[in-house]
């Protein structure tokens, strides 16, 4: 039997389809210079922007005189900020979260922002954090050990505590306890701080794994730093660049410094924020997303010779490859798939048969476009194939004579243990398939991926500056990991 994952939302199981890998975490953080203004809506709108990193939970914390205040719920950006709660949260200093839990249970005490409340003066702060400690358990154990007390699951919390004792080995000098806890967090992570001195930093870790990025708005006068500069696009402002790996940048009332918190002997950032998670109008260190999508559908199209009447994409997310695909192949593209945009990626109360049942809920095919009709379907990745197979048998049902499917992504065959939610290694079905039995499994004509080497030449970053460890299971962290407690760590985490 095929494994499920239920979460419990207030009361209510939901059921999480895991054919689709899920980032998923964004961070977003808000200077304005003059003390009056109030930023919380404007993290509001950037949130919206971001929403596709995590729909699971979303936060906002300010600073506002000597306060830190700010709230976080379960839910969307739209269901957990009503007007009256944006209203009560002052402060010209902001940062905001939404989140998918990747490696802690989904519940409001693991939301972010974290809010980490210091006895010391001046030491209060909160964070929000995308990423995953790949050293977090043993840190965790550390520093209760010194007699830290743990309210969370989360990395998040661990990162704070560590933070929080640099800071008061440093006297409370806020960059040196950031580069400090630095050199002893290992992993992936993006983050954004708040403190009580009118201090908004930025870090991004020595691999520059996770996409972080900064820009301004010129009215109102503010310094917005967000996972995507579409965040920066929604708020009217203009991107400046990526925070480079290892730096940290600070903005307070005299205006933006940037420090070398680590350095690195190499640098991974992660290739599925081009095929997937980022929104294809972001900009990556310069990359156009939408560009790099399209270019990976016309390099599956030129090492393609199959004959097909229609290029059909997975909606949303083969689109921009398939019309790539389509302007190289001459086959011209159409919509044979439509996507119910009112049916969450969540689904309530699963049945028997749920999971068939739920890839018919979310799409429908488009019959004229499929009937007698050679199709080559086009998506991004096929992760545990359940719902590529269900795919397939809806456009054969429909009339089509042939499915060729053909996929902007090489195998993914294995775990990601830098902020990813992937399933299990064993769950992968590229892990112990051939390509050919994998399109048996699915049911297609015939099945290609994308090779790496092709997706490196699109992605216009060098290989030895991307992450690949999912599709080669070489990864770049160097110090030791025990990747069987990791794996352990993942499967309590969907449970």
């Amino acid at each position: 039997m095929e494994k499920r994952n239920f979460r419990l939302y207030g009361g209510q199981i939901k059921l999480c389809l895991f054919d689709k890998p899920r980032e998923r975490c964004g961070i977003i953080g808000i200077h304005s210079k003059d003390s009056s203004f109030q930023v919380s809506r404007f993290i509001f709108d950037g949130l919206m922007a971001l929403q596709h990193r995590g729909q699971e939970s979303a936060g906002i914390y300010t600073h506002a005189g000597k306060r830190i205040n700010g709230y976080k719920n379960m839910g969307l950006v739209h269901e957990v900020f009503t007007d009256r709660i944006l209203t009560g949260i002052f402060g010209h200093i902001a940062i905001g979260h939404v989140r998918y839990s990747t490696t802690s249970t989904s519940s409001l005490d693991n939301a972010q922002p974290f809010h980490f409340q210091s006895p010391m003066k001046g030491g209060s702060f909160a964070l929000a954090f995308n990423g995953t400690l790949t050293n977090f358990i043993q840190l965790q154990k550390r520093y209760r050990e010194k007699g830290h007390v743990f309210h969370t699951s989360t990395d998040t919390e661990v990162i704070a505590h560590v933070i929080a004792a640099n800071l008061n080995g440093n006297d409370h000098n806020w960059m040196e306890a950031l580069k400090k806890t630095m050199h002893i967090l290992d992993g992936s992570y993006s983050i954004t701080l708040l403190n009580e001195h009118d201090e908004l930093y930025a870090i991004r870790d020595p691999l520059g794994f996770k996409p972080l990025c900064y820009g301004f708005s010129s009215n109102p006068d503010l310094t917005i730093i967000a996972s995507e500069s579409v965040a920066i696009d929604a708020l009217g402002g203009k991107l400046e660049r990526s925070i480079k790996p290892g730096e940290i940048m600070k903005v307070d009332k005299q205006g933006i410094c940037f420090e070398k918190g680590k350095n690195s002997d190499n640098e991974a950032f992660c290739m599925f924020e081009f095929v997937y998670f980022s929104r294809p109008d972001s900009i990556i260190d310069g990359v156009s997303v939408y560009d790099v999508r399209e270019q990976l559908g016309r390099q599956l199209a030129e090492n393609d010779d199959v004959e097909a009447d229609v290029v059909v994409p997975v909606p949303d997310s083969g689109r921009t490859a398939a019309t790539g695909y389509s302007a190289i192949s001459k086959i011209p593209l159409r919509e044979g798939l439509m996507k119910n945009r009112y049916v969450h990626r969540t689904f309530i109360m699963p049945t028997q048969g749920f999971r068939e049942k739920s890839v018919r809920l979310k799409l429908n095919p488009v019959i004229s476009q499929i009937k007698d009709k050679d199709v080559i379907l086009v998506d991004d990745t096929i992760v545990r194939s359940t719902t590529a197979k269900q795919i397939v048998k809806m456009l054969k049902d429909s009339g089509a004579k042939k499915v060729h499917m053909r996929i902007s992504c090489p195998p993914i065959i294995s775990s990601c243990y830098m902020g990813i939610d992937f399933p299990t290694r064993r769950e992968l079905i590229a892990s112990t398939k051939t390509v050919d039995e994998i399109g048996k499994i699915i049911g297609v004509d015939s099945l290609k991926y994308q090779t790496i080497e092709n997706l490196v030449k699109c992605c216009q970053i060098p290989r030895n500056k991307l992450c690949l460890a999912c599709l080669t299971g070489e990864y770049p962290i160097k110090t030791p990991i025990d990747f069987n407690i990791l794996e352990t760590e993942l499967g309590k985490s969907r449970l």
